[in-house]
């Protein structure tokens, strides 16, 4: 008997922008959908079948959430990993499993797992003492990056050591001993990029085009589909993103952040166990977005068509700096009558400096008509707290 779809529920952990979207998805396909997350307010309250308000250690809600989905999935990784493997061993299904959000938490484990796999990873070290950062300066030479173990995003929970001086503030900076740290070797890389990837229940592996990934403080500014990268480098990047979501056994969509270096070489820099945010130009700019195939792909549905539609640019909106408080959006018309131009705005109440409060996607007959059209929205789409 062919399985009834419609009566598969739901849970998201986190109801952010992320969740949004694979909420948006979800209904197109008619599930039933219950967000665990502490805001009232979030993004994919106005969305959901149900929403649970509380808090992302509370246990009792997780296994509340459980109880009321046939699936659980999440939108981000700083989550309690052992919550979850509890709920899977009590019979609960969770997609991407507590095993490999757990592996991918610790980003020491997680690179010393691909390394052992032979996947091309940036020198790294664990540091477990001060004197231990002096020993990274020996091998990598300065400025070399400390990084935490676990929990750091957008640039938090990294520091730069320039030089032996600086290792007593970037030890402090980065908690002073009492979280785990590692050492990384400093990679003057060509381009940062990222490759999105899918895997489904039965093992099926898609991946999506290269992008090309610009950063403004460590934050994610645009994402250009294709890279302008060789296409060694693309088969290379694919290899490795299929050997990746297999060595973590990944269900749903995977982010693989990477760096090419000077001579077109690929450097494997951090996993992400979900859609990304470099991945939103997948909404208009592929046949199936990131968000349709992780919800796919948790269902046991089949995995979409990956194939890039136009060349297309994404362009990350962020509050403006200076100011806190109930969001504004301004510019809205005049981003609107650009051909091509599609803005997402994710319906936050509070817009803070440097908080991702929407993004911008442009399609076009060529990558630089498309950049040419972003940049241009960029400039009119603003998200402030100022009034009107």
């Amino acid at each position: 008997m062919e399985k009834n779809y419609l009566k598969t529920k739901i849970g998201i952990i986190g109801g952010g922008q992320l969740g949004q979207m694979m909420l948006l998805e979800a209904k197109k396909l008619g599930f039933y959908v219950t967000v665990l997350d502490p805001s009232e307010d979030c993004p994919a309250h106005s969305l959901c079948d149900e929403h649970i308000v509380a808090a992302f250690d509370d246990r009792e809600a997780f296994k509340l959430l459980a109880d009321k989905s046939d699936v659980i999935t999440y939108e981000f990784e700083h989550i309690d990993a052992k919550a979850l493997e509890k709920l899977e061993e009590e019979g609960y299904k969770v997609y991407p499993t507590a095993k490999s959000l757990e592996i991918i938490q610790d980003k020491y484990t997680q690179k010393y797992i691909m390394q052992k796999e032979d996947i091309s990873v940036p020198d790294f070290m664990k540091i477990d003492k001060m004197k231990d950062m002096e020993e990274a300066g020996e091998k990598y030479g300065y400025p070399y990056m400390l990084k935490a173990r676990t929990g750091g995003y957008d640039g938090k929970g990294n520091a730069v050591v320039h030089s032996k001086e600086d290792i007593d503030d970037a030890w402090m900076q980065l908690g002073g001993g009492s979280i785990g740290l590692m050492a990384e070797k400093m990679i003057d890389f060509k381009m940062e990029t990222s490759i999105l990837a899918c895997r489904s229940l039965n093992g099926d592996v898609v991946t999506y085009p290269v992008g090309d990934n610009e950063h403004i403080d460590s934050i994610l500014h645009k994402t250009l589909v294709p890279a302008h990268i060789p296409v060694k480098a693309t088969l290379k990047a694919m290899d490795f993103a299929r050997k990746i979501m297999e060595i973590f056994d990944g269900i749903g969509m995977f982010c693989i952040e990477m760096f090419v270096t000077k001579d077109d070489d690929i450097l494997i820099n951090e996993v992400a166990p979900r859609p990304h945010n470099s991945g939103h130009y997948t909404i208009e700019g592929c046949i199936t977005s990131q968000f349709e195939n992780h919800i796919r792909a948790v269902t046991g549905l089949p995995l979409g068509n990956t194939r890039l539609i136009r060349p297309t640019v994404m362009v990350n909106i962020l509050g403006e700096e200076g100011h806190s408080g109930p969001a504004v959006v301004k510019g809205l018309y005049e981003t609107m009558k650009l051909k091509g131009a599609c803005v997402h705005i994710y319906g936050k109440a509070e817009s803070k400096p440097k908080r991702k409060m929407g993004h911008i996607t442009v399609t076009a007959d060529t990558l630089s008509e498309a950049e040419h059209i972003a940049d241009r929205a960029y400039k009119f789409l603003k998200v402030t707290s100022e009034e009107v």
